[in-house]
């Protein structure tokens, strides 16, 4: 063994591993004052939170594996090995977990093309809630019950997507069952009555009350009012409650279904 040739080649390994080192220690803490620049930048504070939180976490990654490579590269490790290596380990992921990248995707589809955003309430499927986040891999609804329902982003992007919270108004349609002897201009009168006495029901469009079904028993109308969409609930058991006491105390009955039987 020469030492005069051992001494010098340790040392200047010793020397690019430690050189490595440092540039990983020294990136970490560029990349840790960054990430705090970016918390407080007044350009991610007008951004919508979801958006601001994914690119915050894409600048992370991408900081990463540059010190990371950086760091390589100092001590000695050819990149083109590093980059095959990286290559066949993600070609390796990739196939592992095509649903997770599916996923990935969606959330980017879903915040670039915006069909919903945190705060509303939206129905996928037989699922309704109100979202409370767009993760990078999820989306999380929050349902009226109070139950939190995590959705893959992937099965957001390749369904219909019904947003509840879109549009400022939103149209309420109640339906009343009343017998086939009540006049028709009554009932609408009640209805109306009911539908004008609530400050949350718009006035224009107007309240309209429209002969809808006549079945076996009863004559169906139905009262069609526009609310202010935070107002949709309020509204809507407003009506169900009133509705039938006005109807009740106008003497107006709402029929049991019957049939009538005759006898040779």
């Amino acid at each position: 063994m020469d030492w005069t040739t051992l001494g010098p080649t340790l040392v200047e390994a010793g020397l690019k591993l430690l050189g490595g080192i440092v540039i990983l220690v020294v990136g970490l803490l560029i990349i840790k004052w960054i990430k705090h620049l970016l918390k407080k930048s007044k350009l991610f504070a007008k951004m919508e939170p979801t958006m601001a939180g994914f690119l915050k976490n894409l600048i992370h990654v991408l900081l990463l594996a540059i010190v990371i490579l950086s760091a390589a590269g100092v001590m000695g490790v050819p990149l083109s090995l590093f980059v095959t290596l990286v290559s066949l380990v993600g070609a390796a992921i990739t196939l592992a977990v095509q649903g997770v990248l599916s996923n990935f995707i969606g959330g980017v589809v879903i915040l670039i093309l915006k069909p919903f955003k945190a705060g509303q309430y939206i129905k996928v499927g037989d699922i309704d809630g109100t979202v409370r986040m767009i993760g990078m891999y999820y989306t999380i609804l929050v349902t009226p019950d109070g139950k939190e329902i995590s959705l893959p982003n992937s099965q957001l992007t390749n369904s219909s997507i019904t947003n509840f919270s879109a549009e400022e108004r939103r149209r309420i349609d109640m339906d009343y069952s009343v017998s086939y002897s009540a006049k028709s201009d009554e009932v609408r009168e009640v209805l109306l009555k009911v539908a004008k006495a609530s400050e949350l029901v718009l006035e224009d469009p107007a309240p309209q009350v429209l002969l809808q079904v006549m079945a076996d028993s009863s004559v169906t109308y139905r009262l069609r009012v526009f609310v202010k969409n935070t107002d949709y609930w309020n509204v809507y058991y407003y009506l169900t409650e009133e509705g039938k006491k006005a109807l009740d105390e106008a003497g107006l009955e709402i029929p049991f279904p019957q049939v009538d039987v005759h006898m040779k």
